[in-house]
């Protein structure tokens, strides 16, 4: 088995590999300097992971279906699916849409935000970040609503507020650069925000992600994620893993909840997906480059899978 998987496990990591996965794309950051009372309506953004960082002063986090959050400086709040939700100088106070608020575009990728009643003063740092890969987008499928960090009592605490300081400097300072040092940041602390909520296990019962945790069937995940194109069987990941092939399919089904060559497949679909939006390649070497020896047969799998035709998929991503 590939030598990566082997450290995976060794390290005591094996989320790493699915973080490994986890590439980011900046939409938008916006520094934001409020005073109560305010209220915004955070708008849903798909495919994102919404961050709130709260460098001075204080600020609720309301979710829909959840508990409020009262985010203070050296804590964060992630809303990982992109849902609408409101930030607000208390619990009961009135929201206003953000499209609808004084914001200064200061770059294509950032902005700037004052605005409030005048009273106690906070400031925020807030954005969006995209995913693609379908690592990504399965991992954040399985991620809650929201999700909240305290850097003060994180393990990894003084390099976390050291972060948090470093950003808002940069943020408020508009040094040369500084859009630059605060997105790469940012990028950071959403990691770490997701690895800190993989660290408590929280809600995890069924699914690839949760399945990392047993080291013979996050193993066999592991290698079908890096080598979707290898001529994978049930009975070679079973023999991959030392384990036989009636216990190791029956094992990966309680964890995962499909099939070994269920999971495969949509692996494949999905990654083939990705090559289809963002490549020029031709969908016979795609096909090939997923195992599959004819781009008939790929077809047929990827529209069983995906519900349209790589063509048709290809044309809808344009």
């Amino acid at each position: 088995m590939d030598e990566r998987i082997e450290r995976a496990w060794a390290s005591g990591d094996p989320y790493g590999e699915a973080l490994h996965f986890l590439r980011l794309e900046g939409v938008v950051y916006a520094h934001s300097q409020l005073s109560a009372p305010y209220g915004i309506a955070m708008p849903a953004m798909d495919n994102c992971i919404m961050f709130h960082i709260v460098t001075s002063g204080s600020c609720w986090v309301r979710v829909k279906g959840e508990e409020l959050i009262e985010l203070r400086p050296g804590a964060f709040a992630l809303v990982p699916h992109g849902m609408g939700h409101d930030l607000m100088s208390s619990k009961r106070v009135k929201t206003e849409p953000f499209f609808d608020l004084p914001v200064e575009q200061v770059s294509e990728r950032y902005e700037r935000l004052v605005y409030g009643g005048g009273g106690e003063e906070t400031q925020l740092i807030c954005g969006a970040v995209c995913f693609d890969h379908p690592a990504a987008v399965d991992l954040v499928r399985q991620l809650p609503r929201v999700i909240h960090v305290d850097a003060w009592n994180a393990p990894e605490s003084e390099w976390m507020q050291s972060t948090l300081r470093l950003m808002a400097i940069e943020s408020k300072e508009r040094r040369p650069g500084g859009e630059t040092v605060v997105t790469r940041l940012a990028d950071i602390l959403v990691i770490q925000g997701i690895r800190s909520w993989l660290a408590r296990g929280e809600g995890m019962q069924q699914g690839w992600l949760a399945a990392l945790r047993d080291e013979r069937i996050g193993r066999a995940i592991v290698a079908m994620q890096r080598e979707p194109g290898a001529s994978w069987t049930v009975e070679s990941l079973a023999r991959s893993v030392s384990m036989s092939r009636s216990a190791f399919a029956l094992r990966f089904q309680e964890l995962v909840g499909e099939s070994p060559m269920e999971y495969l497949t949509r692996w494949r679909m999905q990654s083939a997906a990705q090559a289809l939006r963002t490549t020029n390649e031709q969908v016979i070497d795609i096909a090939e480059r997923y195992g599959y020896g004819s781009e008939a047969a790929f077809s047929r799998a990827f529209k069983r899978v995906m519900g349209e035709t790589p063509g048709k998929h290809r044309r809808g991503a344009g």
